[in-house]
């Protein structure tokens, strides 16, 4: 199954596609549609209509920005219960949030901040990932984050504890492989390598994404943009996933400078080519 993120950018070309009666075609390459849950936390209005309209003709994937899974002050109640007022009422097949932490203090930072990947940390995460199973009702898949700093601390690399996270609570892994070159290219740590903790039976997700070189402080740096086509380099990584993982639910992420619908699926047929699926 190949994917593609729906973003209101796109909503008038489906909605246009539906109203004449095109919309089976305008899907056409595309297996399901991913939203961001956050964006969905409205009870009703225009976001809901579309999705209630797209969602008996394609699956949908819910994928959380915002849950602080490695926050030290604690899950938010009140997010949480908005996240599983989305995940109820869009019953997606596959629910998701990040390894990082976002909040502390009262201050939300509206980013996805790295941890240190030690003991202490895994405890605390996987405290909070049981939380939102519980709460949930079923299995929730941690990502991998782009990481522009790197803690002396840390004891385990990023995927050696995810894959002990998934061990403690039985949470999967959503793999995002472009943020695994990101962080190859950033920090020298070996992407091929980081897949090997990660057992095949742990990844129930993948994600693909562009990415940007910019130049910080006489370094170039990689930065997870999700503005642009995924890399050559990053489809080489994804070759070897489906290698190891299989042929699992891929996602193509385009959330900024968001390109015609047909764009996004142009990508989405390049996965299903890696895959060797036909379209």
């Amino acid at each position: 199954m190949i994917g593609v993120g729906l973003r209101h950018a796109h909503f008038a070309f489906l909605l246009t596609a539906r109203a004449r009666g095109e919309l089976t075609e305008a899907l056409r390459g595309v297996d399901f549609l991913e939203i961001h849950a956050e964006n969905w936390f409205g009870d009703g209005g225009a976001d809901w209509a579309v999705l209630n309209a797209l969602r008996p003709v394609k699956p949908i994937s819910c994928h959380g920005v915002g849950l602080s899974l490695g926050t030290a002050d604690g899950i938010d109640p009140a997010h949480l219960n908005k996240f599983a007022q989305v995940v109820a009422r869009a019953e997606p097949f596959l629910v998701s949030d990040h390894l990082c932490w976002g909040h502390a203090q009262g201050h939300h930072h509206n980013d996805l901040l790295p941890l240190p990947f030690t003991e202490e940390a895994l405890q605390l995460v996987a405290r909070h990932v049981d939380q939102v199973q519980t709460r949930l009702k079923r299995i929730l898949l941690v990502e991998n984050i782009s990481r522009y700093v790197e803690f002396n601390h840390s004891t385990l690399s990023e995927c050696a504890f995810l894959a002990e996270l998934s061990r403690r609570t039985g949470c999967g892994v959503l793999l995002d492989v472009n943020n695994l070159y990101v962080n190859q290219i950033n920090h020298g740590t070996a992407a091929l390598a980081e897949m090997q903790h990660l057992a095949p039976e742990m990844v129930a997700q993948i994600h693909l994404a562009g990415h940007t070189a910019r130049e910080l402080g006489g370094k170039t740096m990689l930065i997870d943009t999700h503005s642009t086509t995924v890399a050559p380099a990053v489809w080489s990584l994804y070759a070897a996933a489906v290698k190891r993982y299989g042929n699992i639910p891929s996602l193509i992420e385009w959330d900024n400078d968001l390109p015609a619908w047909e764009a996004l699926v142009a990508e989405a047929t390049r996965a299903r080519q890696v895959q060797g699926q036909p379209r």
